[in-house]
């Protein structure tokens, strides 16, 4: 006889994990949206040093990485939520707040984890289409709210579109929101945006509506993709309380911690990382059209494209494989027939240009 398994075993689909890992190291690696850039020595440093404590466990309260998080953000520690990753939090939160019965609004396509939200709780998701030119529809979003629904998600920029929306419009849609709605604004990439404006703009919605929340990472500009912390500015005390209790205990290692807390006194690494992203990304756009793709107007550290009528996606992503390029295939995040690039270094950019004007 088999093993049983739970009815949202069957439920919840499976993520769309990049391949790559094994193909060698001269990969151009432009499928997980990663920076191309390593850490700062110091912080190696800081992970290593931690080190030597681990047959300790870490702090339970988080306390030196929420201090920093608190001091740059104005934000009091209480309401800063830390996780294994961003998705950490959001899987919680989908936990705390999901039930048979409730209702969970987001766009779609989006980050692929939004779907494994319903699932897991037996809540009802609404996916929203996004609009012609893959952004979110607000306004349709806003219409699909009920009594039921306790959970909403705007991934702004959007994964894995690379659009977004100023804050305005976020603002706007928030004033239609019902005080029991949580809303999580998913900033993943946030420190690319030109359309929001700087890291601190957003924060300011927090003091305006308590049922807001701000889920940020480190994996993206900060390089730390490879020890996973996430972390969220809460409106509310309540929200952080609540997703640390459905939680295990001592969810983000102690190498992780000293690595963040290190990472966040070089502002200016991540500056240097982020302007090469933004010149990087305008170059790499403008080549793709000129090959006749259609590329949104990104805001992240990855573009997203529409291939031309008649060109296999699987081709091109097989293609690009051979000649030493990965990326993420369209049809496994939500729409066939493109693709997601992330930003990699110019030598990067470049080869993937080239594979990609062979192929067409």
């Amino acid at each position: 006889m088999a093993i049983e398994f739970g009815e949202r075993i069957r439920r919840i689909p499976s993520y769309p994990l990049a391949a790559g890992y094994d193909l060698g190291e001269d990969m151009a690696m432009l499928a997980s949206n990663e920076s191309c850039f390593g850490p700062k020595s110091e912080v190696i440093e800081a992970a290593q040093r931690a080190l030597s404590g681990v047959h300790r466990y870490p702090d339970p309260s988080y306390a030196t990485l929420r201090g920093a998080l608190s001091e740059r953000y104005g934000i009091a520690w209480e309401r800063i939520a830390l996780g294994n990753g961003s998705c950490d939090i959001l899987l919680s939160a989908g936990e705390a707040l999901l039930e048979p019965g409730a209702e969970v609004v987001y766009a779609w396509p989006a980050f692929s984890v939004y779907p494994h939200l319903a699932a897991a709780s037996g809540a009802r998701g609404i996916e929203v289409p996004l609009d012609a030119e893959d952004c979110h529809d607000l306004d349709a979003m806003a219409t699909e709210l009920t009594v039921a629904t306790r959970l909403v998600l705007i991934c702004n920029p959007n994964n894995p579109t690379s659009t977004a929306l100023p804050l305005e419009a976020v603002a706007e849609f928030m004033s239609h929101v019902p005080r029991h709605v949580c809303v999580i604004l998913d900033e993943a990439y946030i420190e690319f945006s030109l359309a929001v404006g700087d890291t601190y703009a957003s924060v300011d919605l927090l003091r305006r509506w308590p049922n807001l929340v701000l889920l940020r990472t480190f994996s993206k500009a900060y390089g730390l993709a490879g020890l996973r912390v996430g972390y969220a500015l809460c409106g509310s005390e309540e929200f952080r309380a609540a997703v640390d209790q459905v939680r295990q205990p001592f969810y983000l290692n102690m190498a992780a911690q000293a690595a963040a807390v290190e990472a966040l006194r070089h502002q200016d690494e991540v500056e240097r990382r982020v302007v090469h992203a933004v010149a990087a990304r305008a170059e790499l756009t403008e080549g793709m059209r000129g090959l006749g793709v259609w590329v949104a107007e990104s805001d992240a550290n990855f573009v997203w494209a529409h291939l031309p009528e008649g060109v296999e996606e699987a081709e091109v992503i097989d293609g690009l494989a051979a000649r030493g390029v990965l990326v993420r295939a369209g049809g496994a995040l939500g729409r066939d027939g493109s693709l997601r690039v992330t930003i990699g270094t110019d030598a990067e950019n470049g080869r993937f240009l080239g594979a990609l004007r062979d192929l067409l």
